[in-house]
C-alpha cells in the first residue's frame, strides 16, 4: 500500500478507467482521447503513464491521476477553473440536516491527518451558536468524523469557528474566532495533547486589533513560525464595517500565546486590503505557507458567494506582501459544477514529505451548503501551480 502523500493524490478532473483517463466526450473527440478541462491532450503524452498503470493494478490509479493533472498543466490547461467535476475530496457535515462544512484547517498529528472546520448551529445541538467539528483521515481524501469542540467559557458564550491549526511541541495548537458579538469578535487559543479535546488558553480572547483604520474586530486566523516568533494573521473591517482587511501579531514562540504575549505588527494599516476588481470589498482568511525561504499568503478575496475567490501575495518579512497574480489562483468553478458559487477561505497544508496541499470551501446554490475540497499544489520559479504532483514531491 502506497504511503498517504506518496503519489496517491491527484486532481479527479478526468474519468478513470482501467485503461487510461478520458471524459465523456460531449464534444466528439476520437475514441480513446484523452481530455482536460475541455482540451484534448494526446494520447502518447500519457503512454508511459498507462504503462505503469498496468504494472502496478489498481494502485496505480493515484500515479496516473497525478501525471494526467501535470500533463494538462504542461499543455496549458486551467484545470482549477475549467473542470465542472465535482473533486474527488468532497467533504461536509451532515449533522445540521444538510451538508454544512466551512473553514478548513488540516494537520498531521500522531501519524494520521486531522481536519478542523466550522460547523454551524443545529437542533438539539447542546451548546449555542456555531461550533468546531473534529475529523480524521489517512490520505487526505477520505474524512471521518469524530467529534465536535464544545463552547467553554464566556469568550465563546455565543459561538466560536474558523479555526486555524499548528503543531507545536507535540501539540495541536488552534486559533479560532469568537462568533456573534459583531465588532467584539476577537481571536483565542487552545492546545491538546490528543488532538481531540482542547484546553482553553485562561486570557481568552488572546487578541483583538487596535488602530483608528480598523473596528477592533479580528477573525479568520492563522498561524506560522517565523524567525523564532509565531506569526498570527487575522482579518477585521475598516470602522464602517464595509472593507475587511488583513493584519498580522508575533508571540514568542516560547510563550504561551496569552493576550499579554502579542504584539500587532500592522499599527498604522492593514498588511493586504481589496484592490482588485475581483477582490471586491473582502481579503480575509490568510492561510500561510513558507516556500523557498519566503512566506506565501492564499487569501480569500470578496466576501462569500459573490463569488469568494483565492488570490495568493508572497513577503519576506512576514509583514510587507506583494501579490502574485492580478487574477484568482483558484477561482470558483464554471455554471454546473460543485464550486459554482464560491472557492473561498483557503488553508494551506504542508506535509511532513514536502508536498503541498490547498484546502478550501464552496458551494454551487449560494451557501445553502458547505463543502470542502483540496487541490494539491506544486511551485514553478517561486510560484504555486495547481494540480501537479511528481513522485518525488513538487519542488522547482
Amino acid at each position: 500500500m502506497m504511503r498517504p502523500g506518496k503519489g496517491v493524490i491527484g486532481l479527479r478532473l478526468l474519468e478513470v478507467t482501467t485503461d487510461g483517463v478520458r471524459d465523456d466526450n460531449p464534444d466528439g473527440h476520437p475514441p480513446g482521447a484523452y481530455v482536460a478541462g475541455g482540451r484534448r491532450i494526446e494520447s502518447g503524452r500519457l503512454r508511459s503513464v498507462r504503462k505503469s498503470v498496468a504494472a502496478s493494478g489498481r494502485a496505480g490509479i493515484g500515479v496516473l491521476l497525478a501525471a494526467a493533472a501535470l500533463v494538462a498543466t504542461r499543455a496549458g490547461v486551467a484545470l482549477a477553473a475549467d473542470a465542472p467535476a465535482r473533486s474527488r475530496m468532497h467533504f461536509a457535515d451532515t449533522v445540521s440536516g444538510r451538508p454544512f462544512s466551512k473553514d478548513p484547517a488540516v494537520v498531521r498529528f500522531q501519524d494520521r491527518y486531522w481536519l478542523y472546520y466550522s460547523l454551524p448551529p443545529y437542533e438539539g445541538k447542546p451548546t449555542r451558536g456555531w461550533s468546531i467539528g473534529v475529523a480524521v483521515s489517512e490520505n487526505l481524501l477520505d474524512w471521518r468524523k469524530i467529534g465536535e469542540l464544545r463552547n467553554t467559557g464566556e469568550a465563546e458564550r455565543n459561538g466560536f469557528c474558523a479555526p486555524g491549526a499548528i503543531v507545536l511541541g507535540g501539540k495541536v495548537h488552534l486559533f479560532y474566532q469568537t462568533y456573534g458579538n459583531d465588532r467584539r469578535d476577537a481571536i483565542c487559543h487552545a492546545w491538546s495533547e490528543d488532538g481531540l479535546h482542547f484546553t482553553r488558553n485562561p486570557t481568552n480572547p488572546i487578541f483583538r486589533p487596535t488602530g483608528d483604520w480598523n473596528c477592533g474586530r479580528a477573525i479568520d486566523a492563522d498561524a506560522i513560525e517565523h524567525e523564532g516568533r509565531l506569526l498570527l494573521y487575522w482579518s477585521t473591517r475598516d470602522p464602517a464595517f464595509k472593507v475587511q482587511m488583513q493584519g498580522v501579531a508575533a508571540a514568542p514562540l516560547e510563550s504561551d500565546f496569552g493576550r499579554d504575549a502579542w504584539t500587532q505588527l500592522n499599527l498604522d494599516g492593514p498588511i493586504l486590503k481589496p484592490e482588485l476588481p475581483w477582490e471586491g470589498r473582502c481579503i480575509e482568511a490568510a492561510a500561510m505557507a513558507r516556500h523557498g525561504g519566503r512566506l506565501y499568503m492564499f487569501y480569500a478575496g470578496s466576501y462569500n458567494v459573490e463569488p469568494q475567490q483565492i488570490g495568493v501575495a508572497v513577503s519576506d518579512d512576514g509583514v510587507r506582501f506583494t501579490r502574485l497574480f492580478d487574477e484568482p489562483f483558484l477561482p470558483n468553478g464554471p455554471p454546473g459544477s460543485w464550486n459554482s458559487s464560491e472557492s473561498g477561505h483557503p488553508y494551506l497544508f504542508q506535509d511532513d514529505d514536502g508536498r503541498d496541499y490547498l484546502f478550501y470551501q464552496g458551494n454551487n446554490d449560494r451557501g445553502r451548503t458547505w463543502y470542502l475540497s483540496m487541490v494539491p499544489i506544486a511551485w514553478k520559479q517561486g510560484k504555486p501551480i495547481v494540480g501537479s504532483l511528481e513522485e518525488k514531491g513538487p519542488g522547482e
